[in-house]
């Protein structure tokens, strides 16, 4: 696969999965049919978040100490945690619809302050994520260094205030 048709495939998907969960958030309220209920997704999907998180810093760490194959599994599995996340997220948002912040005062300037920069920073987590993997896959580790030193801080802290964003509306 050339530079070229990856980049139009990776752009491609992103722009339709923004566009596909900018319609779930912002036009779809939820569609609870047959009862289905899925009130405990928030939860694991947390805990998927976390698993991402702990699975990146273990990942950065283990290239730190040349330890490739290590790397490349931890990395692989923070990917999946976090696909698996957004399958959850969809699954959950598509049934329950939106979640109201219920708090009030500098609680909720907190709230939504953290809440915009996780949405924003999340738009560009699937692009850089399989960036990061197609320069890695390719065998280009310089181009692959480059573009993870921009990606896992993004990745990182979008999973670690995924998983504060669920514990603000759960309070």
């Amino acid at each position: 696969m050339s530079d070229r048709v990856f980049y139009a495939a990776n752009g491609t998907v992103s722009f339709a999965a923004v566009g596909f969960l900018t319609w779930l958030l912002l036009l779809h309220s939820g569609s609870s049919q047959d009862g289905l209920d899925l009130s405990f997704m928030p939860a694991v999907n947390a805990c998927l978040n976390a698993t991402a998180a702990v699975l990146l810093v273990l990942g950065y760490r283990a290239i730190r100490k040349g330890q490739r194959n290590l790397h490349r599994t931890l990395m692989i599995s923070a990917f999946l945690a976090s696909t698996v996340f957004l399958v959850g997220y969809v699954l959950y948002h598509s049934v329950h619809g939106d979640t109201p912040y219920q708090g009030t005062g500098a609680l909720r300037v907190v709230y939504f302050t953290v809440l915009i920069s996780h949405i924003l920073l999340s738009i560009t987590v699937v692009p850089l994520a399989l960036t990061t993997f197609y320069f890695a896959f390719r065998k280009r580790y310089s181009t692959h260094r480059k573009v993870a030193r921009v990606t896992l801080p993004i990745w990182l802290y979008v999973s670690v205030t995924g998983v504060l964003i669920y514990f603000m509306l759960d309070a």
